[in-house]
């Protein structure tokens, strides 16, 4: 997988594209909205980030692997938790004791999922404060979803900006690793982290 830098300047927006391999034949950007810019869809002073892959499966099939504990263990993390009604835990379980992922705040069978969403640790500030996560969901065709990510929520300031940067790496390889679970099947979390 191959992570290619802006391809324009950063003060319009910054774009990250993932080309998988040939035999995947799929591209998804990381889009992030800068305020101020005509690019720019949330309401003035707010960034977004906004990551977009299109994946090999169903809405059904890829709606279940979002809102299951047994389907998101299948691509985020191995022993992931799902209770899937407001206020309940969508939890990643990640190796050293790490989490990630949020409380539920709402949902629309199949066409959406809104999570406050908890920054990594090492973004305390993001952390206890939160970001809005939310999950679309659009039928491409018999067998293509799309799913968008629109995380908002932002705030100024150098760990708001670092927390930034670092989901939207992080956040456009979640989408590489859900797109590759439709192409190669269920994650085996044994040989991924050698556990």
């Amino acid at each position: 997988m191959k992570l290619l830098r802006p391809v324009v300047p950063l003060a319009v927006i910054s774009t990250f594209v993932v080309f998988l391999p040939a035999s995947h034949n799929t591209r998804f950007t990381a889009a992030a909205a800068v305020p101020n810019t005509p690019a720019a869809t949330p309401s003035a002073g707010e960034k977004e980030l906004v990551i977009e892959v299109t994946v090999p499966a169903s809405r059904a099939e890829v709606w279940n692997v979002f809102t299951t504990s047994d389907g998101l263990s299948t691509w985020l993390t191995p022993g992931a938790t799902v209770d899937l009604r407001p206020g309940g835990e969508w939890t990643a379980h990640f190796p050293g004791g790490k989490t990630g992922g949020g409380t539920i705040v709402s949902f629309v069978p199949e066409k959406e999922l809104v999570l406050s969403a908890l920054a990594p640790e090492q973004f305390p500030t993001v952390r206890a404060a939160r970001t809005t996560a939310t999950f679309q969901f659009e039928s491409r065709g018999d067998n293509e979803t799309a799913v968008k990510l629109i995380q908002t929520g932002w705030k100024d300031g150098r760990e708001w900006d670092e927390a930034y940067e670092h989901l939207t790496a992080g956040n456009a390889e979640l989408m590489a690793t859900l797109h590759r679970r439709f192409v190669s099947g269920p994650i085996d979390w044994k040989k991924e982290w050698g556990s």
